[in-house]
């Protein structure tokens, strides 16, 4: 409990933390990604990196724009900066779906991995999420949308792992990333609606977040390394 405590007492410090080492480890994955591509030239893994690049501007967005407003005196504007987090954490959601799915859309070879008419309605269905959560004042969209696509992400990555598991390393790590994502999103829902957004309980969505992401830079640096 002692950890909790000091948590709570330096909760912005602890927040900005949390913030720059989501943001690192997601330019890490990136980065590995693109890697991973230019050896493979696997399509998904442009996907899989789309995820990432967005859910590093969600993150950036959300922790320091507000910084940026007050840096420029737009106080009444800091509110803004959660729903770009929103919109960006939407789209990257979709896209780490897409990289599981993208063989069913589209051709093997794809004129760009962030423009294209499914892509497109991505970033629509995110701003229209966004946007309703927004002049609704809450985010249980976000919540019950995310749930239901990690849910449907779950289910394929362990269709998957059971398909892949002798041969490739990776689909392992992609079932189990899964699996935390979805519990983190079934605790934000139960955070803003029984819990009252309890920092005990927000801590420990923020290390499920964490190791969400570190479980995804972890496997791509085992299969870049062989």
């Amino acid at each position: 409990m002692e950890f909790y405590h000091f948590v709570i007492q330096n909760k912005e410090i602890f927040k900005c933390f949390y913030a720059l080492t989501i943001i690192l480890i997601n330019v890490l994955i990136v980065l590995k990604a693109d890697k991973l591509y230019s050896l493979s030239f696997h399509n998904g893994l442009r996907y899989f990196r789309n995820a990432f690049f967005f859910f590093g501007l969600a993150f950036a967005s959300r922790y320091f724009l507000k910084f940026i407003f007050d840096f420029v005196a737009l106080y009444h504007l800091r509110f803004v900066s959660v729903y770009f987090f929103e919109f960006f954490l939407v789209v990257g959601g979709f896209f780490l779906l897409y990289s599981l799915l993208w063989r069913r859309f589209e051709s093997p070879k794809p004129f760009s991995s962030l423009f294209s008419p499914i892509i497109a309605l991505f970033y629509v269905l995110a701003l229209v999420i966004a946007l309703i959560d927004f002049l609704w004042r809450f985010h249980y969209l976000l919540f019950i949308s995310q749930i239901i696509l990690f849910l449907y992400a779950v289910i394929i990555s362990h269709s998957n792992y059971r398909r892949n598991r002798k041969t490739h390393k990776f689909p392992k790590f992609y079932f189990l990333a899964m699996i935390l994502a979805l519990a983190a999103w079934i605790l934000n829902f139960l955070a803003a609606v029984v819990f009252s957004w309890n920092m005990v309980f927000v801590v420990n969505i923020y290390i499920l977040n964490s190791l969400f992401f570190l479980l995804f830079l972890y496997g791509l640096i085992k299969v870049v390394r062989g």
